[in-house]
């Protein structure tokens, strides 16, 4: 049972939007040769491009190990030209890079003692898929330690990858992924919503039915449908009919369009295509333009050397009047199974 008197929502906090301000972007150095066998050195360029653009408008805060992953990303991020005066490292050993689902969910209310809290979900990697992960289950808690932030913990499996929301009472997620039986096996969809109302916040959850094909989150939400304003969501739609990921994805399209936000009004739907199926070692990867970070001056998108890149990035450009949109390529990244917004997690600015 969830003792109401102890949780966020009842104490007036709530888990902003991602394009809300940011006080800084929380991030796990890639380590685990393991996520990207064969690859990994080669992802070092473009994920310290994302650190450049990120650190351009805001702090960026990076997990580390020890001092010597801290000097071997500091030799990176110096070869990229980040502008290291606004990056922050921190001693707390993780046993992958995937910081959008073992970091910290931060929550806010203006007229708190605490302005700021932490809740720390528990982390299984994604059904018990790559033990071990007790290093990444513990982060939350260690961050608000640092901070001296309370720190709530629900008791149950949660990944910030799998929700998604608009900062006006709105959560978006999927049934695939959160109703699969590797996450909370003893909890109901209602029993579900009632965590994420109180941990997170909200009032209204909505749910699609389906991920794409590759994805080993089993359907995480920020690689299909995204927030980009209270009331408009993109997402991603397969052009290719005889693509396995078509029906699923006109599935979701569907389920959109008969949604109604807490006002009544109906989403505004923004199409964007799907990239061509990205392939390595016979294993189809979970390329999605959808899987883009939204910093405080930029949108920074995933591209795959696809002819559709420039369509996704001029599409994603017209939903962001306030932000630059910039493309990096993302095809080793992928190879991980995530990209920008997998490897992130905003801490908003109060």
């Amino acid at each position: 049972m969830i003792s109401l008197d102890q949780v966020p929502a009842i104490l007036g906090y709530e888990f902003p939007a991602e394009f809300a301000k940011h006080e800084a972007t929380w991030l796990s150095w890639p380590h685990k040769e393991a996520s990207w066998p064969g690859k990994i050195e080669s992802i070092y360029p473009n994920y310290s491009l994302f650190v450049k653009y990120l650190a351009m408008s805001e702090t960026v805060r990076i997990n580390v190990a020890n001092e010597a992953m801290e000097n071997f990303a500091k030799h990176h991020l110096n070869n990229a030209g980040v502008n290291m005066s606004a990056v922050e490292f921190f001693y707390h050993p993780t046993n992958d890079a995937w910081c959008r689902d073992h970091g910290p969910s931060f929550l806010i209310n203006q007229h708190a003692e605490y302005k700021k809290v932490v809740v720390d979900w528990n982390y299984n990697a994604w059904g018990n898929k790559y033990p071990p992960f007790d290093l990444d289950d513990v982060i939350p808690s260690k961050i608000g330690k640092h901070f001296n932030l309370p720190v709530y913990h629900p008791g149950i499996v949660m990944e910030g990858g799998s929700v998604e929301f608009n900062g006006a009472g709105t959560l978006l997620t999927s049934t695939c992924c959160l109703l699969n039986q590797n996450r909370n096996p003893h909890l109901s969809l209602e029993e579900i919503e009632a965590y994420l109302e109180n941990f997170y916040g909200v009032k209204q959850i909505l749910w699609v039915s389906e991920g794409i094909v590759g994805d080993d989150t089993d359907g995480h939400i920020d690689d299909t449908v995204r927030f980009v304003n209270e009331d408009t969501v993109i997402t991603v739609i397969e052009e290719s009919k005889s693509d396995e990921n078509y029906s699923l994805l006109q599935t979701n399209l569907q389920e959109l369009k008969r949604m109604r936000l807490l006002s009544g009004k109906q989403l505004n739907i923004v199409e964007i295509p799907m990239p061509d199926a990205v392939i390595y070692e016979d294993q189809r990867l979970p390329a999605s333009y959808a899987n883009f970070y939204i910093s405080n001056q930029h949108v920074i998108v995933p591209t795959f050397n696809c002819n559709k890149d420039d369509k996704a990035l001029s599409i994603i450009q017209s939903c962001f009047t306030n932000r630059e949109v910039v493309g990096i390529d993302s095809t080793d990244i992928i190879w991980g199974l995530g990209s920008f917004h997998c490897l992130s997690q905003q801490e908003p600015a109060v």
